[in-house]
């Protein structure tokens, strides 16, 4: 087991993985900010229980997500429906653009399942 804390929260709250912290029950996805030049360093932000908001880099959570990336970047485009630039927006992207597989990462935590009580 790994012996250092995926994070621990300004309460003192401890999660040991990305796993244990996905399916707290007291921790909800609330924003994404991104980042259109460096897109793994955009930022995730989640609500802790305690009134916390904790953030990590997009990146921490490529993992969770095997799809296609696309290389081209649609921001600003007649197409692009303008998601990534609501910090409350969480739907999927229907262009092949660059930043679509984060809107695919932020349906995979929405959907994670969250831990009884």
């Amino acid at each position: 087991m790994n012996a250092h804390p995926f994070r621990r929260c300004t309460c003192g709250h401890t999660w040991m993985t990305l796993e244990d912290f996905l399916g707290d029950p007291d921790v909800t996805l609330v924003g994404y900010q991104v980042d259109f030049e460096v897109l793994h360093l955009g930022l995730l932000l989640f609500n802790h229980s305690c009134r916390t908001t904790i953030s990590f880099e997009a990146g921490v959570f490529r993992g969770l997500y095997n799809g296609p990336v696309f290389e081209r970047r649609a921001d600003g485009a007649p197409d692009c429906p303008g998601h990534c630039v609501h910090r409350d927006n969480f739907e999927r992207c229907p262009v092949e653009c660059e930043c679509a597989y984060i809107r695919e990462i932020l349906q995979v935590i929405r959907a994670w399942p969250k831990r009884p009580r």
